[in-house]
């Protein structure tokens, strides 16, 4: 059971959050019960550290501050 709890969405809004819901349904039933569990985007260090650290060089000085 699914209920809007703040808001008003529109019927196409409602259906397209509920497709998302059940293709991620869809995608848990199909995967096998002993394979391990997919693992969290947002918890993987790749994403934090998707640059490559400058190499040491002449210029290597310049790069020792890198504004965010």
């Amino acid at each position: 059971m699914i209920k809007v709890v703040k808001g008003n969405p529109t019927p196409e809004e409602l259906a397209a959050a509920l497709a998302v819901v059940q293709a991620r349904a869809a995608m848990l039933a199909m995967a096998p019960s002993d394979a391990p569990p997919l693992a969290d985007e947002w918890s993987t260090p790749a994403r934090v550290a998707r640059r490559r650290v400058p190499h040491p060089g002449p210029r290597a000085w310049g790069r020792t501050y890198w504004p965010a």
